[in-house]
């Protein structure tokens, strides 16, 4: 039983022994490598290259077609919505809107009673008897001044009150067309208390903010039309993507509890940045739907055509931080030390395993940089600044 003891203590010495060499030999490369991190920069020995699998590439020109994702709404032009208020103030007397109706084109919306429409009728035809009279004397007085019977003054008044009261007959016989009351049917006697309100579209009503009895001012909103035949999809675009844009592109979009996706072409593109930085584009649905309706929200995809651009493989470009960097690597020191510069980088299109990559000062076609392992060179970098940072 100790015989059996003594050689279990002796294997354990063993191990241990064996352990500590092994922890020695790891120590070793860590005083050889004399990794230096200065800022972006970073350090590895011709064994760590080797170990990570390091893989130097150059920038290539590959085709990348780009999808602009965006956010927008369904819309409709401003003469398919339609706010319908009174001409003249006035009790509704009747309508039977209801939201989410159709209605047709010339049809009776609604009907409104005011003693107004009556006054406005018997100065009218006050107005058109005066008339006659001035008219008269008018011509009288023109048929004096031409035998020099009357002065010209007396002739210029006469013409005077004429003309103006001519033209108040004229501005009430445009009030009373405005209000859809016809003159003909006033000079035969026949008043009316009401005027009628026609649909000037057909389509939806999708506002109704009057009842019967209620007194509308000529500012107030009583119903809105809405023609859904002709929805377009209104697109908000960041300022960065605008230059991507052309008229005729094609979206992909798809409304809310939607999976299936609809098409619509880009037919114009706004000329103002908002406050927001973006730009509002106007596009025609390939297929009109009367079942949508404005308002809708939708998630779509303007295609921006294949095109050559700079790119790097997916696995060059690492994200620390919120910002996206690639390793460029310098010329070898001594000992066979290899240099990496960690440079930010602006990317566009993503497709295939390549992301665009925007050209600078520091970045160019000519550049050597990390196309594999630069996920470990960073992490490599930030665990030697966090010894850096314990050794001070």
């Amino acid at each position: 039983m100790k015989k059996s003891i003594f050689y279990r203590n002796i294997s354990v010495l063993i191990l241990a022994f064996l352990l500590t060499s092994c922890g020695n030999k790891k120590e070793e490369p860590k005083q050889e490598v004399h990794t230096e991190v200065a800022d972006n920069s970073v350090d590895l020995t011709r064994e760590q290259f080797k170990i990570v699998g390091v893989t130097l590439g150059k920038i290539e020109m590959k085709a990348l077609s780009g999808a602009i994702k965006v956010n927008g709404m369904l819309d409709v032009p401003p003469q398919n919505l339609v706010s319908i208020s009174a001409p003249m103030g006035g009790i509704l007397k009747s309508t039977e809107l209801l939201q989410g109706l159709k209605v047709k084109k010339g049809e009776v919306i609604a009907v409104m009673q005011n003693a107004d429409y009556i006054q406005l009728q018997q100065d009218y035809i006050d107005t058109k008897s005066q008339l006659e009279y001035l008219e008269a004397e008018y011509k009288r007085q023109e048929e004096l001044a031409k035998e020099n019977v009357n002065s010209q003054k007396t002739l210029l008044q006469s013409k005077t009150q004429y003309q103006s009261m001519m033209a108040k007959a004229g501005g009430l016989k445009a009030k009373l067309s405005l209000l859809g009351i016809n003159t003909n049917q006033i000079e035969n006697g026949n008043f009316q208390n009401t005027i009628t309100l026609y649909a000037p579209i057909s389509g939806y009503v999708t506002q109704v903010n009057v009842n019967i009895g209620m007194f509308v001012n000529p500012t107030d909103v009583m119903f809105k039309i809405v023609d859904t035949e002709h929805l377009h999809a209104e697109l908000t675009v960041f300022e960065k993507d605008v230059p991507k844009l052309k008229i005729g592109q094609k979206v992909r979009f798809t409304l809310a509890n939607e999976t299936a996706e609809r098409l619509a072409t880009v037919y114009l593109i706004g000329r103002e940045i908002q406050e927001d930085r973006t730009v509002r584009i106007h596009c025609h649905l390939d297929r009109e739907d009367d079942q949508l309706l404005p308002g809708m929200y939708l998630k779509a995809y303007v295609e921006a055509g294949t095109q050559r651009v700079p790119a790097l493989p997916n696995e060059a470009i690492v994200s620390f931080d919120g910002y996206n960097y690639v390793f460029e690597s310098l010329p070898s020191g001594e000992n066979g030390i290899h240099h990496f510069k960690m440079i930010e980088v602006i990317t566009g299109v993503s497709e295939l395993g390549f992301t665009e990559v925007q050209l600078s000062k520091e970045l160019n076609s000519e550049s050597t940089l990390v196309i594999k392992a630069a996920y470990d060179i960073l992490s490599k970098m930030k665990n030697s600044e966090g010894d850096e940072a314990q050794a001070h």
